[in-house]
Protein backbone atom coordinates (compact mmCIF):
# COMPACT_ATOMS: atom_id res chain seq x y z
CA UNK A 1 0.00 0.00 0.00
CA UNK A 2 1.35 3.41 -0.99
CA UNK A 3 2.65 5.52 2.35
CA UNK A 4 1.43 8.44 3.59
CA UNK A 5 3.99 10.44 3.06
CA UNK A 6 4.20 10.58 -0.50
CA UNK A 7 6.09 14.03 -2.09
CA UNK A 8 3.96 16.43 -4.30
CA UNK A 9 4.82 15.73 -8.47
CA UNK A 10 7.64 18.04 -9.59
CA UNK A 11 7.15 21.05 -11.60
CA UNK A 12 7.27 20.32 -15.00
CA UNK A 13 10.71 21.13 -16.51
CA UNK A 14 9.25 24.42 -18.47
CA UNK A 15 7.78 26.09 -16.01
CA UNK A 16 11.33 26.33 -14.81
CA UNK A 17 12.66 27.29 -17.74
CA UNK A 18 9.80 29.97 -17.67
CA UNK A 19 10.72 31.47 -14.80
CA UNK A 20 14.48 31.66 -15.72
CA UNK A 21 13.69 33.18 -19.04
CA UNK A 22 11.21 35.41 -17.23
CA UNK A 23 14.21 36.50 -14.79
CA UNK A 24 16.78 37.07 -17.45
CA UNK A 25 14.40 39.12 -19.08
CA UNK A 26 13.43 41.24 -16.06
CA UNK A 27 17.37 41.51 -14.81
CA UNK A 28 19.25 41.92 -17.95
CA UNK A 29 16.39 43.26 -20.50
CA UNK A 30 14.55 42.54 -23.62
CA UNK A 31 17.67 42.93 -26.06
CA UNK A 32 19.90 40.09 -24.09
CA UNK A 33 17.06 37.69 -25.17
CA UNK A 34 17.71 35.98 -28.00
CA UNK A 35 14.93 36.36 -31.17
CA UNK A 36 13.36 33.08 -30.40
CA UNK A 37 13.10 33.29 -26.47
CA UNK A 38 11.09 36.89 -27.54
CA UNK A 39 8.94 34.38 -29.49
CA UNK A 40 9.09 32.23 -26.35
CA UNK A 41 8.50 35.35 -23.88
CA UNK A 42 4.70 36.56 -26.08
CA UNK A 43 3.69 32.75 -26.29
CA UNK A 44 4.16 31.82 -22.52
CA UNK A 45 1.40 34.51 -22.37
CA UNK A 46 -0.87 32.95 -24.55
CA UNK A 47 -0.21 29.41 -24.11
CA UNK A 48 -0.23 29.02 -20.17
CA UNK A 49 0.63 25.07 -19.82
CA UNK A 50 2.78 23.69 -22.23
CA UNK A 51 6.47 24.07 -23.13
CA UNK A 52 6.79 26.68 -25.75
CA UNK A 53 10.33 26.44 -26.49
CA UNK A 54 9.54 24.52 -29.45
CA UNK A 55 6.86 25.96 -30.81
CA UNK A 56 8.59 29.75 -30.91
CA UNK A 57 11.56 27.55 -32.67
CA UNK A 58 9.12 26.29 -35.19
CA UNK A 59 8.23 28.96 -36.00
CA UNK A 60 11.16 30.59 -36.29
CA UNK A 61 12.22 27.98 -38.61
CA UNK A 62 9.01 28.12 -40.98
CA UNK A 63 9.37 32.17 -41.78
CA UNK A 64 13.24 32.77 -40.87
CA UNK A 65 12.69 35.75 -38.62
CA UNK A 66 10.51 37.73 -35.34
CA UNK A 67 9.46 40.07 -38.56
CA UNK A 68 8.53 37.01 -41.04
CA UNK A 69 6.33 35.39 -38.13
CA UNK A 70 4.38 38.71 -37.25
CA UNK A 71 4.10 39.08 -41.41
CA UNK A 72 2.80 35.32 -42.01
CA UNK A 73 -0.84 34.83 -42.76
CA UNK A 74 -2.98 33.34 -40.11
CA UNK A 75 -4.02 30.39 -42.56
CA UNK A 76 0.10 29.79 -42.35
CA UNK A 77 0.72 30.17 -38.46
CA UNK A 78 -2.16 27.75 -37.51
CA UNK A 79 -0.36 25.36 -39.77
CA UNK A 80 2.92 24.97 -37.01
CA UNK A 81 2.03 22.46 -34.41
CA UNK A 82 1.04 24.30 -31.32
CA UNK A 83 -0.45 27.57 -32.52
CA UNK A 84 -4.21 27.34 -32.43
CA UNK A 85 -6.34 30.18 -33.81
CA UNK A 86 -6.59 32.15 -30.74
CA UNK A 87 -2.60 32.38 -30.67
CA UNK A 88 -2.64 33.33 -34.71
CA UNK A 89 -5.04 36.32 -33.76
CA UNK A 90 -2.96 37.07 -31.12
CA UNK A 91 0.19 36.91 -33.15
CA UNK A 92 -1.90 39.24 -35.69
CA UNK A 93 -2.76 41.54 -32.98
CA UNK A 94 0.86 42.31 -32.15
CA UNK A 95 1.64 43.01 -35.82
CA UNK A 96 -0.90 45.30 -35.97
CA UNK A 97 0.36 47.24 -32.66
CA UNK A 98 3.81 47.20 -33.75
CA UNK A 99 2.98 48.45 -37.91
CA UNK A 100 0.58 51.39 -35.74
CA UNK A 101 3.86 52.32 -33.43
CA UNK A 102 5.90 52.60 -36.95
CA UNK A 103 3.22 54.61 -38.42
CA UNK A 104 2.96 57.12 -35.35
CA UNK A 105 7.04 57.60 -35.65
CA UNK A 106 6.59 58.97 -39.13
CA UNK A 107 3.34 61.03 -38.31
CA UNK A 108 4.78 63.05 -35.85
CA UNK A 109 8.09 64.47 -37.31
CA UNK A 110 8.21 64.93 -40.88
CA UNK A 111 8.90 62.39 -43.00
CA UNK A 112 12.03 63.20 -44.84
CA UNK A 113 13.73 64.53 -41.35
CA UNK A 114 12.78 61.10 -39.46
CA UNK A 115 14.17 58.59 -42.01
CA UNK A 116 15.20 55.71 -39.74
CA UNK A 117 12.09 56.12 -38.57
CA UNK A 118 10.28 56.07 -42.27
CA UNK A 119 12.53 53.45 -43.32
CA UNK A 120 11.68 50.69 -40.53
CA UNK A 121 8.11 52.06 -41.02
CA UNK A 122 8.55 50.47 -44.89
CA UNK A 123 10.40 47.59 -43.67
CA UNK A 124 7.45 46.69 -41.49
CA UNK A 125 4.99 47.21 -44.00
CA UNK A 126 5.98 46.03 -46.85
CA UNK A 127 9.57 43.36 -46.97
CA UNK A 128 7.42 40.35 -46.48
CA UNK A 129 4.40 41.32 -48.46
CA UNK A 130 3.75 38.22 -50.88
CA UNK A 131 2.29 40.10 -53.79
CA UNK A 132 3.62 43.01 -55.66
CA UNK A 133 1.97 46.07 -53.72
CA UNK A 134 2.58 49.91 -54.21
CA UNK A 135 1.58 52.61 -51.80
CA UNK A 136 1.84 56.61 -52.07
CA UNK A 137 2.95 58.44 -48.78
CA UNK A 138 1.55 61.93 -49.22
CA UNK A 139 2.90 64.70 -47.07
CA UNK A 140 1.53 68.54 -46.13
CA UNK A 141 3.69 71.50 -46.63
CA UNK A 142 6.03 70.44 -44.00
CA UNK A 143 6.46 67.12 -44.94
CA UNK A 144 4.27 65.59 -42.51
CA UNK A 145 2.13 62.58 -43.34
CA UNK A 146 -1.17 63.07 -44.54
CA UNK A 147 -2.31 59.29 -45.13
CA UNK A 148 -0.20 56.24 -47.15
CA UNK A 149 -2.78 54.68 -49.62
CA UNK A 150 -2.11 51.44 -51.13
CA UNK A 151 -2.90 52.54 -54.66
CA UNK A 152 -1.77 49.36 -57.11
CA UNK A 153 -2.04 45.41 -55.93
CA UNK A 154 -0.73 43.10 -58.74
CA UNK A 155 0.89 39.87 -58.65
CA UNK A 156 3.98 39.01 -57.69
CA UNK A 157 6.63 40.84 -60.13
CA UNK A 158 3.92 43.08 -60.74
CA UNK A 159 1.71 45.96 -59.65
CA UNK A 160 -0.31 48.36 -62.31
CA UNK A 161 0.17 52.14 -61.84
CA UNK A 162 -1.93 54.89 -62.83
CA UNK A 163 0.35 58.18 -62.68
CA UNK A 164 -2.95 60.40 -63.07
CA UNK A 165 -4.21 58.40 -60.16
CA UNK A 166 -1.87 59.31 -57.89
CA UNK A 167 -1.92 63.16 -59.33
CA UNK A 168 -5.32 62.99 -58.77
CA UNK A 169 -5.46 61.45 -55.08
CA UNK A 170 -2.73 64.23 -54.45
CA UNK A 171 -5.20 66.86 -54.84
CA UNK A 172 -7.90 65.61 -52.84
CA UNK A 173 -5.82 65.49 -50.51
CA UNK A 174 -3.65 69.03 -50.93
CA UNK A 175 -0.46 66.87 -50.60
CA UNK A 176 2.09 69.56 -51.58
CA UNK A 177 4.80 66.10 -52.14
CA UNK A 178 5.19 62.28 -51.81
CA UNK A 179 6.91 59.64 -51.07
CA UNK A 180 6.48 56.51 -53.59
CA UNK A 181 6.78 52.92 -52.44
CA UNK A 182 6.56 49.41 -53.32
CA UNK A 183 7.80 46.00 -52.82
CA UNK A 184 9.53 43.67 -54.72
CA UNK A 185 8.67 40.29 -53.39
CA UNK A 186 11.82 38.67 -54.70
CA UNK A 187 13.58 40.17 -51.90
CA UNK A 188 16.02 42.20 -54.56
CA UNK A 189 15.29 45.77 -54.11
CA UNK A 190 17.46 46.91 -57.18
CA UNK A 191 15.32 48.94 -59.31
CA UNK A 192 14.31 47.42 -63.07
CA UNK A 193 13.69 49.16 -65.89
CA UNK A 194 10.13 49.63 -65.63
CA UNK A 195 10.40 50.75 -62.20
CA UNK A 196 12.49 53.64 -63.45
CA UNK A 197 10.43 54.45 -66.34
CA UNK A 198 6.91 55.01 -64.17
CA UNK A 199 8.80 56.67 -61.67
CA UNK A 200 9.88 59.37 -64.55
CA UNK A 201 6.07 59.29 -65.68
CA UNK A 202 4.93 60.07 -61.75
CA UNK A 203 6.89 63.17 -61.82
CA UNK A 204 6.20 64.28 -65.15
CA UNK A 205 2.96 63.99 -64.41
CA UNK A 206 3.09 66.11 -60.86
CA UNK A 207 5.17 68.45 -61.68
CA UNK A 208 3.09 70.83 -63.50
CA UNK A 209 1.07 71.07 -60.17
CA UNK A 210 3.61 71.70 -58.20
CA UNK A 211 3.76 68.39 -56.24
CA UNK A 212 7.35 67.07 -55.30
CA UNK A 213 8.50 63.87 -55.63
CA UNK A 214 10.57 62.88 -52.77
CA UNK A 215 11.75 59.56 -53.20
CA UNK A 216 10.63 56.30 -54.48
CA UNK A 217 11.75 53.32 -51.89
CA UNK A 218 12.24 49.91 -53.32
CA UNK A 219 11.43 47.43 -50.02
CA UNK A 220 12.03 43.57 -50.02
CA UNK A 221 14.00 40.73 -47.41
CA UNK A 222 17.16 42.50 -48.44
CA UNK A 223 16.34 45.89 -47.45
CA UNK A 224 15.17 49.16 -48.84
CA UNK A 225 16.53 51.29 -52.23
CA UNK A 226 16.10 54.65 -52.36
CA UNK A 227 15.99 56.43 -56.20
CA UNK A 228 17.42 59.32 -54.33
CA UNK A 229 20.80 57.94 -52.78
CA UNK A 230 21.07 55.90 -55.87
CA UNK A 231 21.06 58.79 -58.06
CA UNK A 232 17.66 57.89 -59.94
CA UNK A 233 15.95 61.00 -58.89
Amino acid sequence: MPGGDSQPDPKPHWQGHRERLRGKLLKRGAGALEDYEVMEVILMAFIPRRDVKPIAKALMTRFGSLSGVLAAPSADLVKVDGIGETVAAYLKAIAELQSRASREEIRKRPAISSWSALMSYVRTELQHEGREQFRVLFLDRKNQLIADEVLGHGTVDHAPVYPREIARRALELQASSLILVHNHPSGDTTPSRADIDMTREIINVLDPLEITVHDHLIAGTGGVTSFRTAGLI
